[in-house]
């Protein structure tokens, strides 16, 4: 008999539940396991019947563009009850199923370990009273419990991110851009309430992400026992700065530092009396639960499910319970109790009013993000401390424009004002350096840039060469400019490599440089992602929802070229995130013997009911097999069966404002560069370098690695993690699982 495992979702639902349910159930059945649904949570198992189903392949096709859960969830008291238990332990074994995947929040995995650990005597209750045989309480001794994290909230320890959090991320971004170009235009203030309840990620995140002016969180509430005033006198300053709008962010579960709740109703009310001005409330609600998932939450959920499944099939009986998590950008397995407990132990320590203690908990990052935003939400920065040396670090744009761009330099300009240093913005790339096109940045000379896409300097992919430098020492002289922060991509590398090579000829070059990854491409070497790649690959995940909704009434086939030149990042993921069946990389080319297997299996499936078929192309992936020579080819091919079209994406995915993740991203590596700067120059020989986190640590490496780190041919790194990716994506691509050769799992 196969193995055979279930899988639920429990508690509030999250945004990427169904691109892990689709995952687990296609990864499980590709390994010879069976996978059973339990509709409507814990309810589900204690309902039986039809609550539980088996399910197919194609019962969890066309489902990774839908919010929520296909499967349902509900809060269930009868659960927390032995005779519950009781109940659901019979409706698993009349099915044989003694494994279960649960995907829920840390009360749904608690519940999940008591059942676990219950089960040894729920056996010998069913076998006592007649309900079970003997044979089959010994053919299931053991329940494995795996568990995956859904929650917006992302306050479950184990895991950096949980699934669902990035969406809720978009939402409150996407409301609060919106709110702030009205309340800009009335010089309005706005108090903005987000979910959470007793972790502030959300609005944390939130505040760096939209440029907001104010945000109360429940792990650090304003220290003063008359914080009213205190905001007040911050929102004011601001104003008086240049300021239009006033946004204050508020998570659900903020209160002050003696305990009492802070809500929006009441910041409204202050705000109010102290600035006698109308203040409008937007409480965001299930807004922020509700809609299509981001590309980072259907990936994450795919890769989070495909783990799941293999840690039931490496499960012995002396397995505790594991809860599948995300850290540095892996992802990996941790005892899920420990992981729940550790969760809790936040929300205790907040109870406790130890919100040092509560600060520690969330972690290094967290507390370096919140640090972060006490600078960003000042009305003006320090002044210079008496005495102080002042460095005058210029900062500019290089490659193409990459979204978040604007974001790095609002971040890089206002954390070098606040340490006293002069700052300097280069327009137009290394051409404005070459040009001598450069102007002193004050603190509101960026206001607004966090959510702006494109750049604001400008930016061209002119490598300096020859004559060039000549004029870029002389600029360098001229504006005393003594540290150089470059955004950019491959050319902004190539052109700090060349000004490094070059300081034995010019003296001026000899100041601490650094490069921040910024490319839709992710084709830097020292850095998982660039700024700009997240959301370029949630633009074409948009492009593509939107291309099959159109091709499933015509039984048709798409093949869609997005971008990435030499780099097959954003094709990989962006499969990977809207199911395509083919994803064509540049690092495996393209061959005639490939496009004839591809169409063997396009005639097949529309031959036997299939409706929509999508092959995503990278743009270098073949010289000769263009997209319009797939689509030609298949389109003569295919004959009656189905028609194809051909979509080219373009620079729609080089546009729009920054996704969430790219803002944060963008002002957590800037700040960190600022830092190095100052650091460096101080030192008699001072390097260039570049920056990027590699499995989720930040880490700055010397210019003169560069050279061992890349393939200079093709230009991008030799080792890509996502890579990695492929045989998950091959096999949730396949049009009916593989049997194993051998029969078994």
């Amino acid at each position: 008999m196969n193995k055979r495992l279930a899988v639920m979702t429990s508690g509030g639902d999250a945004p990427g539940m169904n691109a892990a349910i689709r995952s687990i159930v296609r990864i499980a059945l590709n390994r010879g396991v069976d996978v059973y649904a339990i509709y409507e949570g814990y309810q589900g198992l204690i309902n039986g019947a039809d609550f539980i189903r088996k399910l197919s392949w194609d019962a969890v096709g066309g489902i990774l563009h839908r919010g929520g859960t296909i499967i349902g969830t509900a809060r269930c008291d009868a659960f927390r009850t032995h005779e519950g238990r009781r109940i659901a332990a019979l409706n698993l074994l009349k099915h044989e199923i003694d494994n279960l995947i649960i995907i829920g929040g840390d009360g749904s995995l608690t519940g999940a370990d008591v059942f676990r650990r219950e089960w040894g005597t729920l056996l010998e209750e069913l076998v006592t009273a007649g309900e079970i045989t003997r044979e089959v309480a010994d053919q299931h001794t053991h329940l494995t419990i795996i568990g995956l994290v859904g929650s917006i909230d992302n306050d479950m320890y184990g895991t950096d991110m949980t699934i669902g959090a990035d969406t809720a991320l978009h939402r409150i971004t996407e409301a609060v851009d919106a709110i702030s170009s009205t309340a800009a235009s009335h010089q309005r203030t706005f108090v903005v309430e987000v979910m959470g309840r007793n972790c502030g990620y959300l609005a944390l995140m939130g505040g760096i992400a939209t440029g907001a002016d104010y945000v109360l969180i429940p792990e650090n509430p304003p220290d003063a026992d008359v914080w009213e005033d205190k905001m007040c006198a911050d929102l004011k300053a601001g104003r008086e700065a240049g300021r239009r709008d006033s946004i204050v962010i508020i998570a659900e579960g903020a209160q002050d530092c003696n305990g009492k709740p802070i809500d929006s109703a009441h910041v409204k009310k202050v705000l109010q009396e102290k600035f006698n001005e109308d203040v409008r409330i937007t409480v965001l609600g299930h807004v922020q639960r509700g809609g299509t998932p981001t590309a980072f939450d259907r990936n994450l959920g795919t890769r989070m499910g495909a783990a799941a499944v293999d840690a039931v099939l490496n499960a012995t009986p002396e397995t505790e319970p594991q809860l599948i998590g995300l850290r540095n950008n892996r992802i990996v397995q941790a005892p899920l109790m420990k992981c729940v407990e550790q969760t809790r132990a936040v929300a205790a320590a907040i109870a406790a009013h130890d919100y040092e203690k509560a600060m520690e908990l969330r972690g290094t990052s967290f507390k370096q993000t919140y640090n972060t935003l006490q600078v960003l939400l000042r009305a003006l920065p320090h002044p210079p401390q008496p005495g102080q040396k002042r460095l005058r670090i210029a900062v500019m744009n290089s490659g193409a424009p990459a979204s978040g761009m604007n974001t790095a330099i609002r971040a890089a300009v206002r954390s070098g004002l606040d340490q006293g240093h002069i700052m300097l913005g280069v327009t137009n790339g290394f051409q404005g350096l070459i040009d001598g096109t450069v102007r002193e940045m004050d603190w509101m000379s960026v206001n607004g840039w966090a959510s702006v896409g494109g750049s604001e300097l400008g930016a061209n992919r002119t490598v300096p060469s020859g004559r060039d430098f000549y004029h870029i020492a002389r600029t360098i002289e001229k504006f005393d400019i003594q540290a150089l922060l470059i955004i950019g991509g491959w050319s902004a590398y190539q052109g700090a490599y060349q000004l490094h090579r070059e300081v034995d000829n010019f003296p001026a070059f000899n100041m601490p440089t650094i490069c921040l990854p910024a490319s839709i491409n992710n084709n830097l070497p020292g850095s998982d992602l660039s700024i700009g790649a997240d959301t370029a690959l949630n633009n074409i995940v948009w492009a593509v929802d939107r291309i099959k909704q159109s091709a499933i009434a015509q039984r048709r086939c798409f093949v869609v070229e997005v971008m990435g030149r030499n780099c097959g990042y954003l094709a990989l993921m962006s499969g990977l995130a809207t199911g395509a069946e083919r994803v064509y990389l540049p690092e495996e080319g393209i061959t005639l013997r490939d496009l004839q297997t591809d169409l063997d299996q396009l005639r097949y499936g529309f031959r036997n009911g299939k409706r929509l078929g999508l092959m995503i192309r990278n743009e270098n992936a073949n010289p000769i097999y263009t997209s319009q020579f797939m689509a030609s080819l298949f389109e003569q091919e295919g004959g009656e069966l189905f028609d194809v079209r051909q979509t080219i994406l373009g620079h729609v995915q080089q546009g729009g404002d920054p996704s969430p993740f790219d803002r944060i991203h963008a002002t957590r590596l800037a700040v960190r560069c600022i830092g190095y700067l100052i650091e460096q120059a101080q030192s008699d020989t001072p390097t260039s370098a570049f920056i990027g986190i590699e499995a989720g640590e930040t880490r700055i490496h010397n210019i003169e690695d560069m050279a061992r780190m890349v393939d200079q041919t093709h230009q991008r790194p030799r080792r890509q993690w996502w890579l990695d990716l492929r045989p998950i994506a091959q096999v949730l691509a396949q049009p009916e699982p593989q049997k194993p050769a051998n029969g078994n799992p």
